[in-house]
């Protein structure tokens, strides 16, 4: 019998993770990204990475002491205060249940790139069509025309996948909620005031329908999201490359904040990044094809209100490549048995995320927030 070929399209985390479950049981799998290096682009912030999905995927790729090297140390602090700047909660990293250590995410991708054999990965390679050839064979088509076949072919791409058309008809929506990115470099030394806002780990400071959610980085810099329920139209009608103009409508939207607090929007290093919270619908599955599934944000984008979206995906790739290994040569049994329990576990997670992005931002914020961390044990 000759071994099928297997596509991954995405080298996220999720896409990594596959690939090397795969690679540790002597399968092969090629995987095509559009980024022309590993370096193309910055990899985001902090994840904390939870121990009953994230760390059982890395695990399962034999890559749990390289993860254990790169945990940080107090990421697991959280503060909240309320507009005023008055602090309503301050637990430490000694305080939590060490359940959830932070790492960043770059650095956990580089371990994931490491672990795969030389040419695992084709940079570059960006997917412009996608297409059923039938008997579950599928052809990818990349920018400037050339083609593949594979026996096998999963979409790990991200939000707006490729290959989710060939399986389902549905887009992600937006939620309501924005983010805006901004960094403060070097934050002890150059960014006193919004550093000790933060604190070591993660900062929420909410008011109704609006917020700072941010954390401390690896190399001493704040990661913040500055985040508004607000329009689409909104968002699209700023012209946020004139970070002048930028910081100065995000003054206006939290004119009557602290003045501490609003040192995250004028302290803020280098450009705003305009992000709209986009997600799949709670619950979002599709009939069994032949030859071809999702994993990661590709089959359940949701709100970040959960914590779930790398956890997930990395648990996503690592349950596929087991269902893969455990029935050789039956690709169509390995893919029903993956879809049955991702759909279920995607369900659950993404109605928990959609939940709390209301509570997060509803009207009795931060009140809520507190009030939901405390029904698991959180900060109080």
């Amino acid at each position: 019998m000759s071994t099928p070929t297997i596509s991954i399209v995405g080298a996220g985390l999720g896409g990594l993770i596959l690939a090397r479950v795969l690679h540790v049981n002597g399968i092969a799998a090629t995987i095509y990204e559009l980024d022309a290096s590993p370096a193309a682009r910055t990899q985001g912030g902090m994840l904390d990475i939870h121990d009953y999905n994230g760390q059982v995927a890395l695990r399962e790729a034999g890559l749990f002491e390289q993860f254990q090297a790169i945990i940080h140390p107090g990421g697991q602090a959280t503060r909240i205060l309320d507009k005023h700047n008055t602090v309503l909660a301050d637990e430490t990293d000694e305080d939590s249940d060490g359940n959830r250590p932070e790492v960043d995410r770059g650095q956990l991708r580089q371990i994931l790139l490491d672990s795969l054999p030389a040419g695992t990965i084709e940079w570059g390679r960006k997917v412009t069509a996608a297409r059923a050839l039938g008997d579950g064979r599928h052809e990818l088509t990349f920018d400037g025309g050339e083609t593949v076949t594979t026996d096998l072919l999963i979409g790990a791409d991200g939000a707006w996948s490729r290959i989710r058309p060939l399986l389902s008809g549905a887009t992600p929506a937006y939620t309501g909620i924005s983010f805006i990115e901004a960094d403060h470099l070097d934050a002890a030394r150059r960014h006193p005031v919004p550093a000790s806002i933060v604190g070591a780990g993660m900062l929420f400071a909410l008011a109704p329908g609006r917020g700072f959610l941010a954390h401390r980085e690896t190399d001493g810099s704040l990661h913040v999201y500055i985040a508004l329920k607000t329009s689409q139209e909104w968002l699209d009608g700023i012209d946020w490359a004139d970070t002048d103009k930028g910081k100065a409508v995000l003054l206006a939207e939290f004119a009557d904040w602290a003045p501490e607090i609003k040192t995250l929007i004028t302290e803020a290093d280098g450009a705003l990044i305009p992000r709209s919270i986009n997600a799949l619908p709670v619950g979002h599955r599709w009939d069994r094809i032949p030859g071809v599934t999702l994993l990661g944000d590709a089959a359940h984008v949701m709100s970040p209100f959960a914590g779930e979206g790398a956890n997930l995906a990395m648990f996503d790739g690592a349950e596929l490549g087991k269902a893969i290994v455990a029935h050789p040569g039956d690709i169509e049994a390995a893919l029903t048995a993956y879809e049955k329990e991702l759909f279920v576990r995607s369900a659950e997670v993404a109605k928990e995320s959609a939940d709390n992005l209301e509570v997060i931002f509803n009207d009795q914020a931060p009140q809520s927030l507190l009030d939901m961390f405390a029904s698991f044990g959180g900060p109080e």
